[in-house]
């Protein structure tokens, strides 16, 4: 069966199932041909409703290429020959941040594309049966497990909107087609033919040689991806009912990671990283979290680190934390009452001083600015409350403040003298019973 405008609606429908209608369809338009057809077929398909959503296609040019410009124009030209509104974006492809250029170029692409939508949008890909079939084979090259080997997903929420991919169960055998029968014309990027890419491989040399044998392999390989998503699912609500037992996602009970099988304990810390964001750890880091937090000795402070991530113990806890950066500016620099927050770095949060509406850092402390510092040691200080000064050092230990995030804590000062440890404690000696509270804007988890 060919692929016609109507059954794109079909499968829209599938796909957004259980989802608000879309304010808008964002077609992410590359020019190529399968976003080509996509962009024509929706437009085609959208013709035939009563209050159809406005369409907007995205091209994001990377730059990469010197005929990228020219392509864009292409682009531009075909979008208003459908009469469909169209935006380039500009992309500043980082080729030194530890991807390869195309992951480098998708990761640039998406960043661009999340920060277009809007709420309620519907962003489109054109990915089609072929392009998860490669994927499929390449995560199994990876040593990938059922995530990896459910390949691309149908539906994904992105920033304001949703990422749909209502193409993944056509052939691009059936794309071609409806774009000879269109009469279509469009982009071929040079690199796509370079087989030193390894999806360009798979694509070119691999899957043509399995279609020889069987000749349904992309189809076949779509519907192993459909199953290990199922399977993929299930483990997900099974790590949802451990995560549950075992806390939050970011500090994991080890007692009660310790206490489940094997199996469960692998799938419980992926889940978690996954649900934190950060990057999935290889087998053998994995397998290093287990063996070394799990059952090093309670005073122990282990650590498993991988690009991006790092898990520590604390307290017979596990911490999944992203990649720890030294603590830079702003040492010496003034906060002051009024002024926007004072950044503290990439990950730190940020400081404000404000009124506190009741008792607080003396006013007359405060209006000539506090002096930011790092902890160096031996500080010392008496916090509102109590009856003795303290080491710092103790106040912290006892506290409970995990130990990597105590050299990172905010310190204020007025001209030498300690007045305040971030927004945790003030020195009782600069407390007025009307006067200053310092806020901590996304201040990183400290317990």
């Amino acid at each position: 069966m060919s692929f016609t405008p109507k059954e794109l609606i079909g499968r829209l429908a599938g796909t957004g199932q259980g989802l608000p209608e879309p304010a808008r369809y964002v077609v992410a338009y590359s020019g190529g041909l399968d976003s080509t057809v996509l962009l024509h077929a929706l437009v085609r398909a959208v013709g035939s409703f009563a209050s159809p959503p406005p369409v907007l296609a995205v091209h994001v040019d990377h730059q990469m290429h010197p005929d990228s410009a020219a392509w864009a124009a292409h682009c531009e030209r075909f979008a208003a020959s459908l009469g469909v509104r169209y935006e380039c974006r500009r992309a500043q492809v980082a080729l030194d941040a530890g991807e390869g250029p195309e992951a480098a170029a998708r990761t640039a692409r998406y960043v661009i594309l999340e920060h277009m939508l809007e709420t309620g949008d519907w962003l489109l890909s054109a990915h089609h049966e072929n392009d998860q079939a490669e994927t499929l084979l390449l995560n199994l090259m990876r040593g990938s497990g059922l995530a990896g080997l459910a390949g691309i997903g149908p539906s994904r929420p992105l920033g304001r909107g949703w990422l749909l991919r209502p193409l993944l169960g056509i052939p691009r055998a059936e794309l071609e087609r409806y774009a000879d029968a269109e009469a279509l014309a469009w982009v071929e990027d040079p690199s796509n033919a370079e087989s030193r890419y390894d999806r360009n491989f798979v694509r070119h040399e691999i899957l043509p040689l399995l279609q020889t044998r069987w000749p349904a392999a992309a189809g076949s390989l779509r519907r192993s991806a459909e199953l290990a998503a199922e399977a993929a699912a299930l483990l997900a609500e099974l790590a949802e009912v451990d995560l549950a037992a075992a806390g939050e996602p970011a500090k994991l009970d080890l007692g009660i990671l310790r206490a489940l099988p094997g199996p469960r304990q692998r799938n419980l810390l992926r889940h978690a990283i996954r649900r934190l964001g950060l990057p999935l750890p290889p087998a053998t880091r994995l397998n290093q979290v287990i063996e070394e937090l799990a059952a090093a000795r309670e005073d122990a402070q282990p650590l498993v680190a991988w690009p991006g991530a790092e898990v520590r113990r604390y307290r017979d806890h596990a911490y999944l934390l992203p990649a720890q950066v030294s603590p830079g500016a702003p040492d010496g620099e003034l906060l002051e009452p009024g002024r926007a927050p004072l950044s503290l770095g990439v990950g730190r949060g940020s400081l404000a001083l404000e009124p506190a509406g009741g008792p607080g850092i003396r006013p007359s402390v405060v209006e000539s600015g506090l002096r930011i510092a790092w902890r160096e040691g031996g500080e010392r200080l008496r916090p509102k409350g109590h009856a003795q000064t303290h080491s710092l050092k103790k106040l912290l230990q006892d506290a409970g403040i995990v130990p990597w995030q105590r050299a990172r804590i905010p310190l204020l000062y007025s001209e030498e003298r300690l007045v305040a440890v971030g927004d945790l404690w003030i020195a009782s000696e600069f407390v007025s019973e009307e006067g200053y509270r310092v806020r901590w804007l996304e201040r990183p988890a400290l317990f």
